[in-house]
């Protein structure tokens, strides 16, 4: 069995695939060179990242591949219905970066109640001149502790997000149109845990209670917060996106910030990627990173394996 790994996966994923007998191709293959190098290889499964188009046309001229591998969990570049519908495997690693984009929500939620992302753009330029008058401007952070977080999609993602504000002494409110409840275990580093029982709410009591936002959804194909769900939050709410562009509306959120009912937000994903819109970019109450949630080298590790393991047990049978 032949693999070609387009997108790059870990190290340990590839050890892996190798111990069990593949053949693994570990190069970059141009998307319009990709149908050649299928069918001149026999290749039987291909891993791809978010780059790599995977669509109907590959999949039909392509007839060796018997498995297409996603890492990470967005499969926006792969036509997984139709590879499906055609007797094409598909499967992604969907837990592995959990973790990580947990712990990029708490990045832009800590810095941003400490204003991080506005003092950074002035200290190296006024930092020798103004320091006095920017210890002043930036002295009315606030803390998180006792604070209420609104997570916004319940899932695997969501839930670690619950973790890490729990374990931070924050209250926790969940909203989700699948799941009821959930139980959070909090481990700590001697052995010992803490169970939390998480029921969900209602959107509207989520919008209502909360002091900070996250959003934890699939790829929708309309806008999930906008004006109307904007006008339900606390004034002065804090939000924060790192699931997809286009669930929020960011003219919406521009709007939210300059009326003052958002005082701050933190964005991962954007509507335009890979050219955020100019107004996000120069807003000085946004916080934005470019999509890195799930790039860490832990969670590229894990989702290396993970994604090893699942084409393993599929190639095996």
């Amino acid at each position: 069995m032949k693999i070609l790994v387009n997108d790059g996966i870990s190290a340990s994923g590839i050890q892996a695939l190798e111990n069990k007998g593949f053949e693994v191709i570990n190069t970059k293959v141009a998307q319009e060179q990709l149908e050649n190098y299928i069918n001149d290889h026999a290749i039987d499964a291909i891993t791809v990242g978010n780059t790599t188009q995977v669509r109907q046309e590959l999949i039909d001229a392509c007839p060796s591949i018997k498995l297409i591998a996603c890492l990470g969990t967005e499969m926006d570049n792969i036509d997984v219905d139709y590879a499906i519908d055609n007797g094409v495997h598909v499967v992604n690693s969907e837990d592995a970066s959990a973790t990580s984009i947990a712990e990029l929500v708490f990045a832009h939620l800590f810095g941003m109640v400490r204003f991080l992302h506005q003092s950074n753009r002035e200290m190296p330029l006024e930092g020798d001149m103004r320091f006095n008058a920017l210890k002043k401007q930036y002295s009315q952070g606030t803390e998180l502790r006792g604070k209420t977080l609104g997570i916004i999609g319940f899932d695997t993602v969501g839930q670690e997000v619950a973790k890490t504000a729990l374990a931070l002494g924050m209250e926790v409110i969940a909203t989700d149109v699948e799941i009821d409840n959930a139980t959070i275990t909090i481990p700590f580093f001697d052995g010992q845990s803490v169970d939390f029982f998480i029921e969900t709410e209602t959107i509207d009591n989520l919008l209502s209670k909360s002091d900070f936002i996250t959003l934890h959804l699939p790829a929708q194909e309309g806008y999930v917060i906008e004006t109307s769900l904007f006008d339900k939050m606390k004034n002065g709410v804090g939000i924060i996106n790192t699931s997809h562009g286009g669930v929020l509306n960011e003219v919406d959120l521009v709007k939210a910030i300059e009326s003052g009912k958002v005082k701050y937000a933190g964005l991962d994903v954007f509507e335009s990627q890979p050219r955020p819109e100019i107004q996000l970019l120069m807003n000085p109450e946004i916080s934005m990173t470019p999509h890195i949630g799930a790039s860490t080298i832990e969670a590229q590790d894990r989702a290396g394996i993970e994604l090893a393991n699942k084409i393993i047990e599929f190639l095996s049978e």
